[in-house]
């Protein structure tokens, strides 16, 4: 781990509803490095979300600093996020998001088709085990096989960051492993810094590092010294 892909400064995330404050971030500091698998673990609202939100362009910081590779997301105009959103950074959420009329290999070439320098639906789907089921429509896929759609488009892009809010939430322990093992591969063979962000204690065991957030803070910053691969996870 040579050098921070994102540098994260004193971020605080706060929403207004009239005269109420809910404070979501409460100055924040990290760091996630190249080629890293980082897991930030915690409860809902605590302010995991709110930071993959702000890191992946989807959000802004109240106060604080993102930077990308030495550039200062929080100085972007809207224009430029979005830029930055398309060029650099693959989205992975609990639920799927695909496009029911589309088949899985659609859904993929979807991407490919807008990015700067894509890989072939046909490569993106191998990676995540799916290439003899690229021709199936969504309702023809179960769960994890469409988020492991999911994630090849995702990935399809090149994206030098792959941020996974709750990939395995809605997905029972077996199938969860299939998605963990497709990330874990992407990340591996790829370079692709990833962050998965879960409430799921078990998952921790497979990343780098792991950031325990509590009320708004980074409680904990761990590195795991003995990684175990996703099929040895306990959920």
């Amino acid at each position: 781990m040579a050098e921070p892909i994102f540098t994260a400064r004193d971020v605080t995330k706060v929403y207004r509803t009239g005269e109420v404050e809910v404070w979501a971030l409460r100055g924040v500091d990290i760091d996630l490095y190249e080629g890293e698998m980082a897991v930030l673990l915690g409860p809902s609202g605590s302010g995991k979300s709110t930071l993959l939100n702000i890191m992946g362009g989807l959000d802004r910081a109240s106060d604080g600093t993102v930077h990308f590779r030495g550039r200062d997301l929080t100085a972007l105009s809207e224009r430029q996020l979005t830029r930055y959103r398309r060029d650099h950074v693959g989205f992975v959420f609990q639920f799927y998001n695909l496009i029911p009329s589309l088949t899985a290999w659609e859904n993929v070439a979807l991407v490919t088709e807008i990015a700067r320098d894509p890989m072939s639906p046909d490569e993106a789907l191998d990676l995540v085990g799916l290439a003899p089921r690229m021709s199936h429509f969504p309702a023809q896929l179960s769960g994890g096989e469409q988020q492991r759609v999911a994630i090849a488009r995702a990935i399809a892009k090149r994206p030098e960051v792959l941020l996974c809010d709750e990939p395995t939430g809605a997905l029972d322990s077996k199938t969860g492993v299939l998605v963990l093992e497709a990330l874990s591969r992407i990340n591996e063979e790829l370079g692709t810094t990833t962050a998965i962000i879960t409430h799921n204690a078990g998952i921790q065991a497979i990343a780098h590092r792991v950031f325990t957030f509590h009320d708004g803070r980074i409680a904990e910053t761990k590195v795991n010294a003995t990684r175990l691969e996703p099929a040895e996870v306990t959920w």
